[in-house]
C-alpha cells in the first residue's frame, strides 16, 4: 500500500517545474528542426527565431497556459522562479505564475473553455509568439510538444509566405501589409480585418465580430488582389 501510495502522489513543485522546462525545449527543438529546410532569410524572419531572447511565462489557472513573448518582463521576486535555456541561437527565460503570484488570475473563469484574453491581461503582455493550454490532467509529454512544435512552426513559415505574397500584390500599400503582420503577431484579429479591409476597400467577405480567423483573413485578401 505504501509503494502504491507512493506512486499515485502528485507530483512536487520541482518535479511540475521540471517537465515544464523540458516541455518547453522539446516544443522549441519541435521547432527549430521544422524550419531548418527553409531558405535561411525565409527562417530568420519567422517570429521565434528573429527574437533575440523569448519569454515563456507558464501560467497555472484552471488551465496550464505555456505563453511566449518578446517583451521584457521584471526581474523575479519573491516566490517568482525563472529557469534560463537555449537551443543553437535560440534562447529563452521560463518564468512561473499562478494566483499568488498574480492574484488576477484567481479571477479568471476557466470552467467551459481556456480565457487566452484573460491570462495575456493578467500577465500585461500585447505581444504573443505562441499561446497554448494544456486542460487539466494533460501531459506535458515529448510527443505532444513534437506536435505542438511543429504545428507553430508551420503555422509561422505559412504566415510569412502570406505576408510576403500580400506585400507583392500591394503595391503602395507595403506599409499596411506590415501592419497587418504586426497585428498578426500581437494576436490581434479584428485589427488584421480592419487592416485587410484598408488593403482592399472592395473586400467585403471579411467579419468583424466575430473576426474572421487570420488564415482565411490572409487567404481572402490574397485572393481578391490576386483575382483580375
Amino acid at each position: 500500500m505504501a509503494e502504491n501510495s507512493h506512486v499515485d502522489a502528485a507530483p512536487g513543485p520541482e518535479a511540475m517545474r521540471q517537465a515544464m522546462a523540458d516541455y518547453v525545449r522539446a516544443l522549441h527543438q519541435a521547432y527549430l528542426d521544422a524550419v531548418d529546410t527553409l531558405p535561411p532569410a525565409e527562417r530568420a524572419r519567422l517570429p521565434l527565431v528573429a527574437a533575440d531572447r523569448v519569454t515563456v511565462a507558464a501560467v497555472g489557472v484552471r488551465m496550464l497556459h505555456v505563453v511566449a513573448t518578446v517583451e521584457a518582463l521584471p526581474s523575479p521576486r519573491g516566490p517568482e522562479v525563472q529557469v534560463d535555456d537555449a537551443l543553437d541561437d535560440l534562447s529563452w527565460s521560463l518564468r512561473f505564475f499562478d494566483p499568488v503570484v498574480i492574484p488576477e488570475l484567481s479571477l479568471l473563469d476557466e470552467s467551459a473553455t481556456p480565457d487566452y484574453d484573460g491570462v495575456r491581461a493578467a500577465l500585461g503582455v500585447r505581444t504573443v509568439v505562441y499561446h497554448l493550454a494544456v486542460p487539466p490532467g494533460g501531459s506535458l509529454t515529448a510527443h505532444h510538444a513534437l506536435h505542438a512544435g511543429t504545428g507553430l512552426a508551420h503555422s509561422h513559415a505559412s504566415a510569412a509566405r502570406d505576408f510576403e505574397a500580400l506585400r507583392a500584390h500591394a503595391p503602395g500599400r507595403e506599409a499596411l501589409v506590415d501592419e497587418m503582420r504586426g497585428a498578426s503577431v500581437a494576436g490581434l484579429p479584428r485589427t488584421q480585418v480592419l487592416l485587410a479591409r484598408a488593403i482592399a476597400p472592395g473586400l467585403d467577405t471579411l467579419q468583424l465580430d466575430p473576426p474572421t480567423d487570420p488564415a482565411d483573413t490572409r487567404r481572402l485578401l490574397l485572393q481578391y488582389l490576386r483575382s483580375p
